[in-house]
């Protein structure tokens, strides 16, 4: 099925992890889309991925901070020049910071608040225009299922990701008249490529992580980060028409624990 037929799409974090994954499933239900990611080497990877692995598959890229205005300002132009307009926005993009709260300086704060919900809110300011002549548009918000749960040592991080779940909802309220959805997601574990390289840098194998999170969720692993692009997919979708201002804890039974 083409669920996504005749639909336009920017992700941004869209070079591996839980966007690439996105971009795959949303190239193969028929999407034109754009991908912005600030490593380009990941970025060009993954777009030439896409065009061999799914023929005719529509896909433009564009290299950006999203602490950018004017990088994000250029990718939504790129975008709807690409496809000639915009129907889904995926702010998938984040930046960690592994500081505790009593040692945080307040430049670490500004950085990781300017890619994680500043960052999030320009890219939502710059896409509404075309979402609403769109007339039929959504926003996905990737999150955290940390903005939903207490942990310790990642406290800006979570933080961030807590405010996106009020800046869906109240987009939901503002934007309901225009025809524009907007929806959180929060993963849990999610077993991608940062991860992966975290763990090698350390000395662990693959297989010690996988091992790491079975207190993390009810069904005891990591998810793979095509487990957390099906939800986005689907809230992208018309079959999500009436559903707005939600948030989706796709965690594995985390916030149930």
């Amino acid at each position: 099925m083409a669920r996504l037929a005749n639909k336009r799409a920017l992700i941004t974090g869209g070079g591996a992890g839980i966007g690439a994954a996105c971009a795959r499933l949303f190239c193969a239900e028929g999407a034109a889309v754009t991908l912005v990611d600030a490593n380009e080497d990941a970025l060009l990877a993954t777009v030439q991925s896409l065009r061999a692995e799914i023929p005719g598959a529509q896909v433009a890229h564009c290299v950006a901070d999203v602490a950018d205005a004017a990088q994000t300002a250029k990718a939504v132009a790129l975008a709807v020049q690409a496809h000639g307009g915009l129907d889904i926005l995926v702010n998938n993009a984040a930046m960690r910071n592994y500081s505790t709260l009593d040692r945080a300086s307040p430049e670490e704060w500004r950085a990781i608040i300017n890619v994680n919900l500043v960052g999030c809110a320009s890219y939502c300011r710059e896409a509404l225009p075309h979402l609403r002549r769109s007339g039929k548009s959504s926003i996905v918000n990737v999150s955290s299922c940390y903005a939903l749960v207490g942990r310790k040592g990642m406290g800006l991080y979570d933080t961030t990701k807590a405010g996106q779940l009020a800046l869906t909802r109240t987009l939901a309220h503002e934007e309901a008249a225009h025809g524009v959805r907007a929806n959180v997601v929060c993963p849990g574990s999610t077993l991608t490529d940062f991860h992966v390289s975290r763990a090698t840098a350390k000395g662990k194998s693959v297989e010690q992580l996988k091992s790491e999170r079975h207190d993390t969720s009810l069904l005891g692993r990591w998810a793979e980060p095509q487990e957390i692009a099906w939800p986005i997919l689907w809230l992208a979708s018309d079959e999500a028409s009436f559903i707005t201002g939600a948030t989706f804890a796709v965690d594995g039974g985390l916030s149930a624990m």
